[in-house]
Formats: structure tokens, sequence, C-alpha cells
């Protein structure tokens, strides 16, 4: 541990020296990149440079340099986000944004919402492999105004790769810990491997993305193995200027051993496996300054956790869900702003061996504006209506604006509101003597208030703000003592107070060499009006200090990469990871390695699951462009 802060005391003093450097051309170019992207959303596009909210976006170059292996891994990254895996690779993680709970922020990909209606454990379960993916989007705050439902605390949108030229990229990777495996557990050493290939086939007119992607790994301890298969497609037609048509589709299968992952010390011999399909037709046609998008999709989820994998007829745990999502998106331009408008169905249905057989039907309508006052001040108002079978109707409605002080300073301000529908879990789950439902639960609501000031200039990029969220009626799992199985209630209010700054700088050192560094933190300030004394699950788990910084150095064809991040739980003790990944190009080819927890830090991430000692890894990236 002593050696993990000496590493980050190190990591701070370089970063420091390196703000004395020269100017870095290169990183101009890829803030202006960064800058030039879309902002997806669920109804109105806008450029990055023009949002007017906190919204981080993490590119494909950003990716592929980073020291990870899943899109689990990038995210753990990010600031605000917390990701908290039971297994590296992949496996299965939650993730929550400032705070909340993963029953409150929604995964998108291309827009499309990957909300498990059984439970958001398996939300993280996607189709995607890091060599699809163009760029990712992290929105923070209440955004029912964006996405509707579920994104009380914020949102990740996944967005691919579509191109007009043809191009594979095929990678392969290795990687141990060189530790013997434990007693009982088979013979050998750790260790695992993956392969993905991605190709795209792009013309001006259309572009095809196919990927396929295998891991196998042994585990990093007991029962800790996992193998996971994704297949992914998406294609993108234009037939003139006006009309276009896009598809989605996708399915992962996740196999796993869940020692200690729900119901620790007992489960140390369960397993789990889920399936996730995804699939989505939508199309996009303009008239004049009118824009009509509708959209079908749908996500069906199979789960089945097995307590004893030796012994399938108890203990065992199977889920069907099935969601069906329908949507007709549209926008007008006018000379006072564009206008966003359309309605949204969502309908739920699911197959459980212990929660039942249940299904609702979530119905929503939305408007907003987006304007302009002169050149420097810009703002988005709206309103959500749900309507859910269960629950009745809500509306949230949200603002955000942002005034250009001059060409490099920016003032940005939002008020936005959500909701959480519980999930068929929370409500009708029935493993007594262990967790069971509460079918008398509400929604959790809330409210959000954020401001933030940003400078870019040259190579600099900086931004901090604070943000106030008060979320009523929320949900914990409570109990009255450990005899007694929890069961999820409405709290009361919870509220959470935080504060966020980043620093990112690059620098020309010399030529063909780069230097640079980033650094991001975010502390977070809980309090909670309960109207209970009970035990809690999960209330006191949120990230209290989150410290991520890094360097970055390039010469020529070889770059390296050193990332740390220190984090701190409300409950709980300080934990250093320290990861290394280094990149040499040859031609089409890229090798690279990597080392995580390079100071073999102990620590819990979720349940009772050690994460991952230290972890060596080599691979190969084979990259092809149509000329």
């Amino acid at each position: 541990m002593k050696k993990a802060i000496l590493s980050f005391g190190l990591l701070s003093t370089i970063s420091i020296f390196g703000q004395q450097t020269s100017y870095d051309t290169d990183s101009q170019m890829k803030s202006t990149e960064v800058d030039e992207v879309l902002i997806q959303g669920n109804r109105l596009q806008t450029p990055f440079s023009e949002a007017t909210r906190d919204i981080q976006v993490i590119s494909q170059k950003q990716i592929e340099a980073l020291p990870a292996k899943s899109i689990n891994e990038v995210l753990s990254y990010i600031s605000g986000v917390d990701i908290r895996q039971r297994g590296p690779f992949g496996t299965q993680s939650d993730i929550s944004i400032d705070g909340g709970t993963s029953e409150q922020t929604i995964v998108l990909i291309n827009g499309v919402k990957m909300i498990d209606a059984q439970s958001a454990h398996n939300m993280m379960n996607l189709p995607i492999p890091l060599s699809a993916i163009d760029h990712i989007e992290v929105i923070r705050g209440a955004a029912a105004r964006i996405y509707g439902i579920n994104a009380l605390t914020g949102a990740v949108n996944i967005v691919t790769k579509k191109g007009k030229r043809s191009s594979v990229t095929a990678d392969l990777q290795a990687g141990s810990s060189f530790q013997s495996k434990d007693e009982g557990d088979g013979s050998g050493i750790y260790a695992g491997n993956a392969a993905e290939a991605t190709g795209i086939f792009g013309t001006e007119q259309q572009s095809q993305l196919f990927s396929f992607a295998h891991s196998d790994y042994n585990g990093q301890r007991y029962n800790s193995a996992g193998k996971i298969t994704r297949v992914f497609y998406n294609g993108n037609y234009a037939f003139n200027k006006n009309n276009s048509i896009q598809a989605m589709a996708g399915h992962v299968h996740n196999h796993f051993g869940a020692n200690g992952f729900y119901a620790a010390p007992g489960d140390v011999d369960s397993e789990e496996v889920t399936e996730t399909s995804v699939f989505s037709l939508s199309s996009r046609h303009t008239f004049g300054n009118f824009t009509l998008s509708p959209r079908i999709s749908d996500r069906y989820g199979e789960d089945d956790y097995r307590y004893f994998r030796d012994n399938l007829s108890k203990g065992r745990s199977v889920h069907y869900t099935n969601t069906l999502m329908l949507e007709l998106n549209s926008s007008l331009k006018t000379g006072i702003g564009t206008f966003g408008f359309g309605v949204e169905s969502r309908l739920e249905k699911i197959s459980s061996s212990n929660i039942g057989e249940h299904e609702r039907d979530n119905h929503g309508m939305y408007a907003e504006l987006k304007t302009g006052f002169g050149e420097r001040i810009h703002g988005t108002a709206g309103i959500y209506g749900n309507y859910n079978t269960d629950f009745g109707y809500q509306v949230y409605p949200g603002i955000d604006v942002a005034y250009l002080l001059n060409d490099y300073w920016k003032i940005s301000a939002n008020i936005g509101s959500g909701q959480r529908i519980p999930s068929f879990t929370d409500l009708y789950l029935n493993q007594r003597p262990g967790n069971v439902g509460n079918e008398l639960l509400q929604p959790e609501s809330a409210w959000n208030y954020e401001g933030n000031v940003q400078f870019n200039k040259g190579n600099v990029q900086f931004k901090t703000g604070y943000f106030y969220r008060n979320i009523k009626e929320f949900i914990d799992w409570v109990r009255e003592n450990p005899s007694k199985p929890y069961a999820p209630e409405n709290l009361g209010q919870t509220k959470m107070q935080g504060v966020y700054a980043r620093l990112r700088q690059d620098f020309k050192v010399a030529y063909k060499q780069s230097f640079g560094y980033d650094v991001s933190y975010n502390y977070l300030k809980p309090s909670f009006e309960s109207t209970t004394e009970k035990q809690s699950k999960y209330t006191l788990e949120s990230l209290k200090h989150q410290l991520v910084a890094g360097i970055h150095y390039s010469i020529n064809d070889f770059s390296v990469q050193l990332k740390n991040r220190l984090l701190n739980r409300e409950l709980g003790d300080s934990y250093n990871v320290a990861d290394v990944h280094l990149n040499y190009k040859v031609q089409n080819i890229l090798l690279y390695t990597e080392v995580s927890n390079l100071f073999n830090a102990k620590y819990l991430e979720a349940g009772a699951v050690p994460m991952p000692t230290r972890w060596f890894s080599l691979g190969v990236k084979l990259q092809w462009y149509q000329d």
C-alpha cells in the first residue's frame, strides 16, 4: 500500500512539472475532433462544443490507449462514474453515477435503452466489443427530459462506429497473474485470453459493421472463471440526403462462477449464466425544417442463477424478461430555435421462478426547445410526461443554460428532474429465507441542481462544478436484524452534494514526442432523512472521494500511459489501484502490453468478491483501412 501511495505522489509531481512544457498541436487536433462530436440524446442532437450540461466524451483513440479490457474498465476511469465489478474481463458489474444506485443510472447503445426490468445487475451485459465503439457519452444528473424513466442520476450512451470506407480490426490478447490456482479449482495458474474482430463495409451511401468477440478466463480465485461471447451488427443506409434507415442487432452469452457475488459465504459454489439479445430498427426522414425519426427496438434477457452449480434441483433462479420499445421522435427548426417532441412506449414482461409472471406498460411524451440568444447563450428547456400502468402519471421538467464569457470560458447551469420505476425484483422477489420483494413500493423521484465553469484554450481543458440532488421515496434493501430477510422499502429522502474538477494538458516535447497529464477529483457528501433504523444493504456504499490521475507519453510509434485511481467509500478503507499500458505500432500492427493493479492492492468493489491481484497482459491488434 505504501508503494501505491508513493506512486500517486510521483504521478502528481510529474503532472505539476509537465505544466511548464511547450504546446502540443496534436492534442489540439484531438480536442477539435471531440468538439465536433454530436451528442446523440434520444431527441435533439447537440454538438459537444455547444453542450449545456456536464457531458464527458471518451473517444476510440482514448479507449485504445487505456489499460482496459472491457467497457466496464474503461468507465472506471471516468469522473463521477462508479463501476463496482465482481470480476474482470466484463464478467459482471454494477454502474452508478455520483453516489446513486445501479438502478438509477441507465445505459444505452446508439440511443437504445438497456434497462433490465428484472434487475440492474444485468444492465452491463452488453454485446459490444471495444473495437466496435466510436465514442462513449457520459451525462450526469437527473435526465428524464432527455432519456425518460430511470435516468435519475445520469446516463451512459455507447455509440458504435460507422464509416464511408471499409476497415477491419482484429485484436488478440492473453494475460495471467502467474499465481497458482486455489485448491479444488483445477491445476496450473490463473490466466485468460480474448479475441475480437470488427469489420466495417462502408461507401458514400451506407455503412455495415460486424463484430465478434470471445473471452475465456479461468478466474483469479476459486470458482471465478468466466466465458463471454459477443456478436454485434450495426447498419446505416442513406437512400438520399433526406431519408435513411438504421438497424442494430446483438447477442451476448455470459457464463461465470459467482463465488461471493450475492450471498456470501454460502454461495462459494454458485454460478450464473446470462444472455442478452438486442434489436433495433429505425429511420430518419427530413422534410425541409422538419425531421421525423420512428424506432422499434427490443431487449430480451435470460438470467439463470445456480446457487449450487453441481446440483440444479435446488437453489436455482431462472428469469426471462422482454422489453419492446416503440418511439416516435421529431424536431422542427424555427426562427426561435429547434423544437423537439415525440412519444414512446415500453412494454415489459417477466417470467421467473421466484418473481413470477408480471407485465406492465410505460408510456411517455416529451416536448423541448433548444435555442440561443446571440452567439454566447445556449439553452434547452423541456418537459417529460410519463404514465405507468402500475404507478400512474408523473411529469418531469428540466432546463439547461450555458453562457460563453469569451472564446475560452463557459458557465453552465441546469435544473433537472427524474424518476426510477421499481424493478420486478424490487416488487415481487421471493427468495425466503433470503431476500423478498415489496409490492407496496412507490417510484423514486429526484430533483438535481448543477452549475459548472469550463476553460478550454489550446492544450488546456479544465472544468469544475457543484451539484445538489434530492431523491424522494428513496428505495433501499433493509432488514431488522441478521436473522431477517432483506426487503426493499421507501426510506424517505436522500440528499447528495458533490463537487468535481477535471484538468487535462498536453505538450509537444520535441519532434514526434508528446507528453501530457490528466487529473479528476470527485467529492460526495450524502445525507439521509430516513423513517427507519433498520440495517441498510446499499445506502452507505457510494464513493466519497474519487481521484483519478494519469500521465501519457509518446515518441515516434511508441506510447505509454499510466493511470492511478484512489477511491474511498462512505464505509470502508481507501484503496489505490495503478495500471500501466504500453503501445508500439509497426505499420498496421499495434503491439501492446499492460499491467493491471501494478502494486498488488487488495480491495473489494461489490459483494464479497476480492478484486484481482497484479495481472499481466500482452496483445496484438491488426488494423486495415481501405485506401
